[in-house]
């Protein structure tokens, strides 16, 4: 008769649970997995797949209760490793995302809003494209299974335990998210530069020409230049994405090292 203890069946819960608060948790909010129309249970299935594959491979804290305070720090701190390492992923889309909405600006089409499919929220058109652009290269270029691959290979670099990803992490996570900046102007700057030197050129035009009705000229102008900016520039923020993403999962992989 095969009897089970109950410190067996802490340990094979603990193995199986606070790999998938981690997993769970990074899922809820990276790209594409933490879009609203993704439903929750599609989530938690998916991350109680991946840690039952990994479980095995993760050794749980011995002499830890799940349930005991101890316990309770170790599954807070799985959840804010996974958020941290979600979080840093969806930095970059937005910087995507951000920089469309500034090219938008500077074309004229600001008031050109529709409904984000990811989130629910309106976003400028432009952004929009740009968002749905770099999803389609995020997914093409398997971006989603190097997610993944990071998530198994953090337990080996950080594994769990209490101490998490301490202050050193959290400082690091805080200096990233300049990226959403740095991001988005590496996105703009160059539709940005050359919008401004149509609008520049009007400028003169309308000192030469001071009758010269601007808003009736200039506009569809700017528009029509703004759109051949963005389908010119194509390439090039996918190039840029490239970058982003490279260093991002880089960044991801010194974030699962860092302890205390």
């Amino acid at each position: 008769m095969i009897t089970i203890t109950a410190g067996q069946l802490e340990t094979w819960l603990a193995q199986i649970f606070w790999p998938f608060v981690r997993i769970g948790a990074c899922l809820m909010v990276a790209p594409g997995f933490g879009a609203i129309f993704v439903p929750a249970r599609v989530r938690i299935v998916l991350a109680g797949a991946i840690a039952l594959t990994v479980a095995p491979l993760v050794p749980a804290p011995q002499g830890v209760a799940p349930f005991s305070a101890a316990g309770f720090v170790i599954t807070a701190q799985q959840v804010l490793i996974g958020l941290a390492l979600g979080f840093a992923l969806q930095i970059v889309f937005d910087a995507v995302t951000l920089g469309g909405q500034v090219l938008a600006n500077s074309m004229g089409l600001s008031f050109a809003f529709n409904v984000d499919p990811m989130r629910g929220t309106s976003t400028a058109a432009v952004g929009q494209l740009y968002a749905l652009l770099v999803m389609l290269t995020f997914l093409a270029l398997d971006g989603h299974l190097a997610l993944i691959a990071t998530l198994i290979d953090g337990f080996r670099t950080l594994p769990i335990g209490v101490t998490g990803l301490g202050s050193v992490g959290l400082w690091t996570l805080v200096g990233w998210g300049s990226q959403l900046f740095a991001g988005a102007l590496a996105v703009a700057l160059p539709g940005v530069t050359a919008l401004l030197i149509v609008n520049v050129a009007f400028g003169v035009m309308s000192r030469a020409a001071p009758t010269l009705n601007l808003f009736a000229v200039g506009f569809p102008v700017a528009l029509v230049f703004g759109l051949v900016i963005v389908l010119l520039s194509l390439p090039t923020l996918q190039a840029s994405f490239v970058e982003l993403l490279q260093a991002t999962f880089e960044f991801m992989r010194d974030l699962s090292a860092s302890q205390g």
